[in-house]
């Protein structure tokens, strides 16, 4: 996330342990804020409300540059650790569930939403890496895969800012947009729920618009979205042999990894969900600290979410990720059809 440098003549390097205490701290006093407001207003999950109250300090209060290494560690690595703690909450037995049809739609979804943005942005004259952000971002799981396609191919972070400020616009209007359209169309509620799943961008969007259509639309919703969260690690493994194939190297001079680490993380958590072996217990609390750290990486994306950069990128990118959901929310709402 763009973040200002550390003030000249510190003593302390970005990276280390003391330099990124008070942005950590700051972080976590966001998550905490978060998980409160998502107690008292029921039905919005406390990641949406993260991204949010991030990027409402943001653009009303300049913050003190000592709090930067912290914030690029929350919005880094401690996401990186809330996506590996995801996997925990999908199994391959939840996924053979939704049949054959419904598994090629997701993959579709994906396939199509991604490609289709990329080649409709380069046509626009939007920069390659800031398609692929808003592709990935719109097309799998929103702020997070945003964020780790910028880990596979070290993007820059005005792009990634963007990226996840067109996530937060476009999935917040699918909230109420999609119960509506469903409604308009004549869908039960679980094609509504389908539909939900297969199109918005983020986990906490999809769950608050499955709310709202009730409670067997929101079941089938979230599974559906959970399976393009699965369709992350093959997305990112592509991703990177590209990115290393294509001579991309990252602002450190190290080349992109094939596979990132978390990616290899997050699958080893959907088979360990899928084998049972942990108990309840123990599974309830790594679900937990998955929203601690998301909430507290949502916060941290959030921060770097300003009205004034949006403004700067101009019309092209805020035009892509308009195109980029129709086209999702179409694939998902053609493929949801067929197969029901």
């Amino acid at each position: 996330m763009p973040a200002p440098p550390a003030a000249p003549g510190t003593e302390r390097q970005p990276g280390s342990r003391a330099a990124v205490l008070p942005g950590l701290a700051f972080c976590a006093v966001g998550m905490a804020v978060s998980l409160v407001l998502g107690w008292l207003i029921p039905g919005v999950s406390p990641l949406l409300i993260a991204i949010v109250v991030g990027a409402l300090i943001a653009n009303v209060v300049r913050l003190p540059r000592v709090l930067a290494p912290g914030i690029a560690v929350a919005a880094k690595r401690v996401l990186r650790v809330g996506i590996v703690l995801l996997g925990l909450s999908v199994s391959l037995q939840d996924i053979a569930g939704l049949g054959f049809g419904m598994i090629a739609v997701v993959v579709a979804v994906v396939g199509v939403g991604i490609l289709t943005t990329v080649w409709i942005g380069g046509l626009m004259g939007v920069p390659r890496a800031q398609r692929l952000l808003i592709a990935c971002g719109f097309s799998i799981c929103g702020a997070a895969a945003v964020a780790a396609v910028e880990g596979v191919t070290d993007s820059e972070d005005e792009d990634v800012a963007t990226a996840v400020g067109l996530v937060v616009l476009y999935g917040s209007l699918m909230i109420p947009g999609i119960p509506l359209l469903s409604g308009v169309l004549g869908l039960t509620e679980h094609q509504a729920g389908l539909w939900a799943g297969g199109s918005i961008h983020e986990v906490a969007q999809v769950v608050a618009a499955g709310g709202t259509i009730g409670s067997a639309a929101l079941a089938s919703a979230v599974l559906v979205k959970l399976t393009r969260v699965v369709m992350l690690a093959p997305i990112m493994t592509i991703v990177g042999i590209r990115a290393r194939r294509s001579g991309t190297a990252a602002r450190n001079g190290k080349r992109p990894p094939i596979v990132p680490l978390f990616v290899v993380g997050f699958v080893l958590a959907v088979l360990v969900a899928s084998s049972g072996v942990l108990p309840e217990p123990v599974m309830g609390a790594l679900g937990t600290l998955e929203t601690w750290c998301l909430s507290m990486a949502m916060f941290a994306l959030g921060l770097g979410v300003k009205a004034e950069e949006l403004v700067r990128v101009g019309f092209k990118p805020v035009l892509l990720g308009a195109i980029s959901t129709v086209v999702v929310a179409a694939t998902a709402l053609g493929g949801m059809l067929v197969v029901t």
